[in-house]
């Protein structure tokens, strides 16, 4: 006698962020903000560059590359990732930032994300990120992607929680005493290096970035189920529009 197929599980796509009420009701959200940090070096008019970011009004921070004396950074962020090919796009092709050479490899591209029990999707998922890079108080920052190995996504979820805990822990720590604060993106098929995430860290001084990225890499999640991390940026802001 044949062994007859097992029936396929079913698969409802779900493409929504997900959080809790705090009487334990679910929410759901199909808001979300996406950011785009564009790297360029051999900038020699950066007060025209700033300029032109001012005169569009859009939300965006350029930052002065702390390793490259001619190097800058764009931050755009948008809840409408339409904007980034149609608008940001073609403006910026016309424009001083035209003249400089664009550093591919430093691209990041992200959208926001809930873990599943933030009970304000609307502050977690667009509020809070836009104004943390947007904040004068906090115009240093260290972004970076990351990829984490195949074995992470095979553990059971609670083995999971326990080492996210671990990082959230730390990073929460560090946010009570203001020397540092995060910028989480989701950034799965969005990268040209097939990286899983971006992460900005923005404080007001450069020093609690690198000391909490040292912290970091003790934790479980980071020396063992991190299979690519970097590359870095780090710079302070010298333009953010206004929040």
């Amino acid at each position: 006698m044949k062994d007859t197929p097992a029936e396929p599980v079913p698969v409802t796509p779900d493409v929504l962020e997900h959080g809790r009420t705090p009487e334990g009701g679910e929410l759901t959200s199909d808001r979300r903000l996406y950011m785009q940090l564009l790297a360029f070096t051999g900038v020699r008019d950066p007060d025209a560059c700033v300029q032109f970011i001012r005169d569009t009004g859009w939300d965006a921070v350029v930052y002065q590359d702390a390793s490259d004396p001619w190097g800058l950074a764009l931050l755009l962020m948008h809840t409408e990732v339409d904007f980034f090919v149609d608008s940001a796009t073609p403006a910026l092709r016309n424009s001083p930032w035209s003249e400089c050479l664009p550093r591919p490899e430093m691209t990041l591209f992200g959208r926001s994300y809930a873990i599943g029990y933030e009970s304000d999707l609307e502050h977690t998922l667009v509020k809070r990120p836009r104004a943390r890079a947007l904040s004068p108080e906090w115009p240093w920052v260290v972004w970076y992607p990351l990829r984490r190995t195949g074995e992470f996504a095979k553990l059971p979820k609670r083995e999971k929680m326990k080492i996210l805990g671990e990082h959230g822990t730390i990073g929460k720590a560090w946010g009570q005493e203001g020397y540092a604060h995060d910028i989480r993106l989701s950034c799965f098929g969005m990268d040209r290096a097939d990286n899983d995430f971006v992460v900005g860290l923005v404080g007001g001084e450069l020093r609690s970035l690198s000391k909490i990225v040292e912290v970091m890499r003790g934790t479980v999640q980071t020396s063992t189920y991190i299979e690519k991390l970097g590359p870095f940026f780090a710079g302070k802001a010298i333009y953010q529009s206004e929040m």
